[in-house]
């Protein structure tokens, strides 16, 4: 489920809010890493496992589970994916499990499992208890977001988002990490809204727009196909050329060609997810653009709220306004 998806997202970006939850302090939180792994030769898969920092044995092991939805079986599955896993574990780890419920009513007890549920191992987490924490850390923060109703969620992060680049908010993370996470909560807990719209309540800045994952992992894949197009082109025509003089332009030219290509690669892809698919036509225009026409439109596009505003624009380029 993609609630669940988000949660586990929280706890790879902030392993260290799972020991918060279970009540476990060791020397060197920040050496836990997240990861999802399955039970060998079974049909079992952890989705949350901590592994604790290799130069500390007295760090637990974690396993971590989050159950959004009613399930008899669950308890049944989740100590054997447990015990399994420790079994196989050669020097055996020590151990604690963490199992989040958003609500009380949402838990299933089975009478069979019902002394494990008492170990000092195991703890039980109902997010709906945290609402009333005064003073909640970032994770815990992160977490009501997810919970709180979807007017409330939108208030919260809105403050949130505002704390955080005041610095009223300290964070183990960067700031442009947390409110990418911040705003990837809210866009499915508010999905009657845009992205834009979303950006517009969290107060975000062009800069903020700039540093977010998904302006950087789209612009990265641009630079890196552009990059290799230029280095493409430019080995073609300098072999072509066979002359220095004739390489030398070649690589030159290859370089101009392939940082429009990226420039225009880096538009599209931020277009298309911002408006969909263009129609071909108007993605044919974009890639005539000129490099200092492309890195124009790649600044203008963050401030468009339409598709229309797109078309406004290119034709500007065309037809520039009477000075």
């Amino acid at each position: 489920m993609k609630t669940d998806n988000l949660f586990y997202r929280i706890f790879n970006t902030l392993p260290t809010l799972a020991l918060e939850l279970a009540g476990v302090t060791v020397a060197n939180p920040a050496g836990y890493g997240f990861r999802a792994e399955e039970v060998k030769q079974t049909a079992f898969r952890l989705d949350g496992l901590l592994i604790p920092p290799a130069d500390d044995p007295a760090a637990p092991l974690i396993f971590l589970e989050v159950q959004a939805q009613p399930d008899d079986d669950f308890y049944g599955r989740f100590f054997s994916e447990i015990f399994l896993y420790l079994y196989r574990c050669n020097p055996r780890p020590c151990w604690r499990a963490l199992v989040l419920y958003p609500r009380h009513a949402i838990e299933r007890l089975d009478p069979c499992y019902a002394s494990l549920l008492t170990l000092p191992e195991v703890r039980r987490v109902y997010l709906e208890d945290l609402a009333s924490v005064t003073t909640p850390s970032l994770g815990l923060q992160l977490l009501q977001l997810l919970i709180a109703a979807p007017h409330a969620a939108a208030e919260q992060a809105r403050r949130l988002a505002q704390q955080l680049r005041t610095g009223d908010e300290p964070s183990p993370l960067p700031l442009a990490e947390v409110l990418d996470l911040i705003e990837t909560i809210l866009v499915y807990r508010l999905p009657k809204l845009t992205r834009q719209e979303i950006q517009a309540m969290l107060g975000f800045t062009h800069a903020d727009l700039k540093k977010s994952r998904f302006y950087q992992e789209v612009f990265a894949e641009g630079l890196e196909e552009g990059r290799q197009e230029g280095r493409q082109e430019g080995r073609q025509e300098g072999r072509q050329e066979g002359r220095q003089e004739g390489h030398q332009e070649g690589r030159q030219e290859g370089r101009q060609e392939g940082r429009q290509e990226e420039c225009v690669a880096l538009v599209l892809r931020l277009l298309q997810r911002r408006f969909g698919r263009l129609p071909a036509k108007q993605a044919q225009r974009i890639r005539r653009l000129s490099l200092a026409t492309a890195e124009g439109l790649a600044e203008a596009l963050l401030d468009f709220q339409t598709p229309d505003d797109l078309v406004a624009w290119l034709d500007a380029q065309v037809n520039p306004p009477a000075s």
